[in-house]
């Protein structure tokens, strides 16, 4: 499975968060697309919209089990995707931004 390292992401890379709303809530990286994974499949359309053409989706949960998941879906749906290794946990350790909604500092669950 592909995957990448929290240092290797840049400033505008596309970033899928695929936990649940109460971590979502608790604290995320800033610009990133929030679709659930218990609700992947049938928000999907979403996400086809919000891609750059041509662009690569760099897929994060928690700790890497979920959006590894989401990884291989949408590498088999022909999507360049890549799982971020370690998660939210590696980026907030890496002392990556993390936001609530309201742009307040946040905390992963």
């Amino acid at each position: 499975m592909p995957t990448v390292a929290v240092a290797d992401l840049e400033d505008g890379d596309f970033l899928l968060d695929v936990r649940e709303d109460d971590e979502w809530k608790a604290g995320h990286a800033e610009g990133a697309l929030h679709i659930p994974i218990s609700e992947f499949v049938a928000r999907y359309g979403e996400l086809t919209e919000a891609v750059p053409q041509d662009g690569r989706v760099h897929v994060i949960c928690r700790s890497g089990g979920r959006s590894a998941q989401v990884t291989m879906y949408l590498a088999q749906q022909g999507i360049d995707a890549v799982n971020v290794d370690g998660g939210m946990q590696v980026w907030e350790s890496a002392g990556r931004p993390v936001v609530t909604d309201d742009g307040q500092p946040g905390h992963v669950l």
